[in-house]
């Protein structure tokens, strides 16, 4: 797989809400799409990890960063020690988005994940392509045909977690679900700087072709996502943000494409935080640990509104 579309795959795990991530297939996407669960076999060790933290802060207000992976194995440990402490400590609960409803996130992904035209997804790809998909597909145990509705970016999406599912990973494990349970535990509100419409646009807006090539590079390596998941996991509960931002930027060449996943996004928020800073409180912001990490990192943008981000050492 070409280090571009390896970022790619990265991105989406670092950078994308889970709800972004998960199979939400409309009704009348085959069944066998909705009914893949991760597997439930229980590690026989949970190991501790530590992610970085960043605080910011003036007189009266605090707003705590904190980089999640979206999709992660059930045998780690990180909602402890420094992190817990800081969200136990806050007021309120902030992420890239606030999850619909099942209802809502069918309906959104229906517009913007399903080809209006007519054509099918096979359709649009020439016959080594098609057959690099369709053997994907068979290994994942889905007919070829189970995602012909679907656009090529969301096929990819969906191929990409089907198959990390299958190998360990599991969205319910995730940083965001898990925090989402504790803050509702807490009766802290939630709130979120993005949609998931905004999410899904920004996949749904590449062109055909850069999506179709997504596609396909994603089916070459069904087997074995979690080769990089697993070394992305490692840099950020090492924690290694400097690595982590290395590893997901690696051949990113698409200056376009890294601005919509990062860049702009990225200022979106730092100016959010600048906004945030006049109001008294604690905020503990969760968002995908690749916004906190490369040159465009949201703690590299503060500074040009007079803010720093300080790592929390614990």
């Amino acid at each position: 797989m070409s280090p571009k579309y390896k970022a790619l795959l990265i991105s989406a795990a670092l950078t994308f809400s889970p709800a972004c991530l998960a199979q939400n297939a409309p009704t009348e996407a085959p069944a066998a799409v909705e009914a893949l669960d991760p597997v439930k076999a229980a590690p026989a060790v949970v190991k501790d990890v530590d992610p970085a933290l960043w605080v910011v802060k003036d007189e009266d207000t605090t707003i705590y960063l904190f980089g999640t992976v979206h999709i992660l194995k059930p045998n780690l440990s990180w909602f402890d020690e420094g992190v817990k402490q800081a969200f136990e400590g806050s007021d309120r609960l902030v992420l890239e988005m606030v999850e619909p409803t099942a209802a809502e996130s069918q309906a959104l992904f229906g517009k913007l994940a399903i080809d209006k035209s007519g054509k099918t997804l096979r359709s649009k790809m020439s016959d080594a392509d098609r057959a690099i998909y369709e053997t994907a597909m068979t290994k994942t145990g889905l007919p070829a045909e189970a995602l012909d509705p679907f656009d090529p970016w969301a096929a990819a999406v969906t191929l990409s977690v089907i198959s990390m599912q299958k190998q360990g990973f599991d969205i319910n494990s995730g940083a965001e679900k898990q925090l989402t349970a504790a803050a509702n535990a807490a009766k802290k509100p939630i709130g979120g700087v993005e949609t998931m419409e905004f999410q899904l646009g920004v996949f749904d807006s590449m062109p055909e072709s850069e999506q179709i090539r997504f596609l396909v590079e994603t089916a070459k390596v069904v087997e074995s996502p979690s080769n990089m998941m697993d070394k992305m996991v490692e840099l950020w509960g090492t924690p290694d943000p400097d690595g982590l931002g290395q590893l997901m930027n690696e051949g990113l060449t698409s200056r376009a494409l890294y601005d919509a996943l990062l860049t702009r996004r990225n200022a979106n928020w730092a100016k959010w935080i600048k906004a945030e800073m006049d109001k008294p409180g604690t905020t503990f912001m969760a968002v995908g640990a690749g916004h906190l990490a490369g040159p465009t990192s949201v703690q590299n943008l503060l500074p040009a509104y007079g803010l720093s981000a300080v790592r929390v050492a614990y």
